[in-house]
C-alpha cells in the first residue's frame, strides 16, 4: 500500500504521516527532509541556494544517511528548502529516489507537497492535510516557543503565507490537492481526531480495493 499525504507547512501532515506509518506497519518518508538536506549541502559548499547547477548537483549526490540531521528540522532549514524546491532540476533529481522508496516491499507513507500529484499519482490513498494560515502559524509559533527560539506570531504568520505562495506558485510541481485526494482540514481538530479521520479514510479505501 502506498499512502500519499500532502499539504502546506505546519498543517500537521508530518506528524500524521508518521503515526499512520506506525499504525499500518509501513515505511515513512518525509520528502521535505530531502529538500532541506539539499539546501543544507548547498549552503555548506558556500554556494547560493538559487544556483541551479549547485543545487542539482547536491540533489544528485545527496546521502540519505544524513537525513537524521537534527538541523534539518529548524525553521531556517524549511525556508531554505522552499527555495531549492522551486528548481525543476532539483525536483527531477529527487523524484526517482522517492518513487523507489514508495515501491519498497513493506509499502510506504510519503508526505510532502506533490506526492499525490507527481511523485505517486497511483497511490492507493491520497490525503491533503490543511488548516488556515492563522492556525498553522499559531502551531508553529508555539513549537518555536517550546524550543526557546525567538519568534513572534505575526512574523511566523508572514513566513507561512510567503511560503504558501511560493509553494503553490512555483512552475515545477506546485502544491495543490490531487483531484482524488481526501481533504482533511485540521483547523479545528487535534492530532487524535485528525489521526482517527485519516485511519478511517484509509480503511475505507482498503475495503473498496478488497471488494474490487
Amino acid at each position: 500500500m502506498i499512502i500519499a499525504i500532502d499539504g502546506p507547512a505546519a498543517s500537521g501532515k508530518g506528524t500524521l504521516a508518521k503515526r499512520i506509518a506506525e499504525r499500518f506497519g509501513l515505511d515513512h518518508l518525509d520528502s521535505g527532509l530531502l529538500y532541506r538536506a539539499v539546501a543544507r549541502d548547498v549552503e555548506r559548499r558556500g554556494e547560493p541556494l538559487d544556483d541551479v547547477r549547485a543545487a542539482a548537483r547536491a540533489a544528485r549526490e545527496l546521502d540519505p544517511a544524513t537525513l537524521d540531521d537534527p538541523g534539518l528540522r529548524s525553521p531556517g532549514a524549511g525556508e531554505a528548502a522552499s527555495i531549492v524546491a522551486r528548481l525543476p532540476e532539483v525536483r527531477a533529481a529527487l523524484l526517482q529516489f522517492q518513487r523507489e522508496f514508495a515501491r519498497g516491499p513493506r509499502g510506504a507513507v510519503l508526505d510532502g507537497r506533490d506526492i499525490g500529484t507527481v511523485v505517486c499519482p497511483e497511490a492507493d490513498v491520497k490525503i491533503y492535510v490543511t488548516a488556515t494560515p492563522e492556525v498553522r502559524a499559531r502551531r508553529r509559533y508555539l513549537e518555536m516557543q517550546g524550543r526557546g527560539e525567538p519568534a513572534t506570531y505575526d512574523g511566523v504568520l508572514h513566513d507561512i503565507r510567503r511560503r504558501d505562495a511560493r509553494d503553490a506558485g512555483r512552475d515545477a510541481s506546485p502544491m495543490r490537492p490531487a483531484a482524488d485526494a481526501f481533504l482533511l482540514d485540521t483547523s479545528n481538530l487535534d492530532i487524535e481526531a485528525a489521526f482517527d479521520t485519516a485511519v478511517g479514510v484509509i480503511l475505507r479505501k482498503a475495503g473498496q480495493r478488497g471488494r474490487a
